[in-house]
C-alpha cells in the first residue's frame, strides 16, 4: 500500500511520508508509513517529519558507519598480519575490534529494512529522481534503495579472513 493506504506499491515508486498532525499519535503514524514504504521495496522515500526523517538518517549513518569500521579494521588486520606475521600485537587488536564491529553489526543492522537504503543529500541526484514536486516540506529526508550485494560480499569475505587470521594467531 502506498503511504496513504489506498493502493499497491511496487519497487518502482516513490513514497512519500507527509508531515500532517491528524491527531495525537501522529508520530505512530508517520513510523507506521515508514515501515510500510520499507517492506514495499519503494526505490525512494520522502520523508517530510523532521524528526522521524533525522532518527532515521542517524539510523542509517551508524550502520554504514559500523559497516566501514569493521570493512576498514579488518583490512588492516589482514594487511599488517601479511606484513608483520610475528607482530600480533599489530593485527589480533584490528582483528577482534573488526569482529566485533561485525557482530554488532549483524545483531542490529543486518536484518532491519533500512540497510537497503542509504540518504541522497545531492541535490543533482535529487534533480534527477524527480522527487523534487512531491516534496512539500523545506528539507525532508530522500531516501534511495541501493543493491548492496557487493557491500555484503566484501565484508563477509573481509570477516572470514580476519576470523581465519585470528584463529591463526590464537592456535600459536
Amino acid at each position: 500500500m502506498d503511504a496513504g493506504g489506498d493502493r499497491v506499491l511496487h519497487s518502482s515508486h516513490v513514497a512519500v511520508i507527509r508531515e500532517v498532525y491528524d491527531g495525537e499519535f501522529a508520530p505512530q503514524g508517520f513510523a507506521m508509513e515508514l515501515e510500510r514504504a520499507l517492506d514495499a521495496c519503494c526505490s525512494v522515500i520522502v520523508i517530510e517529519p523532521t524528526q522521524l526523517g533525522d532518527e532515521t538518517a542517524r539510523w542509517i549513518s551508524v550502520g554504514n558507519c559500523l559497516h566501514k569500521t569493521a570493512v576498514l579494521s579488518g583490512l588492516g588486520s589482514i594487511v599488517s598480519g601479511l606484513l608483520w606475521p610475528n607482530n600480533m600485537y599489530l593485527y589480533a587488536p584490528l582483528g577482534m575490534f573488526s569482529t566485533l564491529c561485525t557482530a554488532l553489526y549483524t545483531a542490529s543492522w543486518q536484518f532491519d529494512n533500512c540497510v537497503k537504503y542509504q540518504v541522497e543529500r545531492d541535490p543533482r541526484k535529487l534533480a534527477r529522481l524527480q522527487v523534487v514536486s512531491a516534496m512539500s516540506a523545506a528539507s525532508p529526508v530522500v531516501l534511495v534503495r541501493k543493491d548492496d550485494t557487493r557491500r555484503k560480499i566484501l565484508h563477509c569475505t573481509v570477516s572470514k579472513c580476519n576470523v581465519g587470521g585470528l584463529t591463526r594467531c590464537i592456535s600459536t
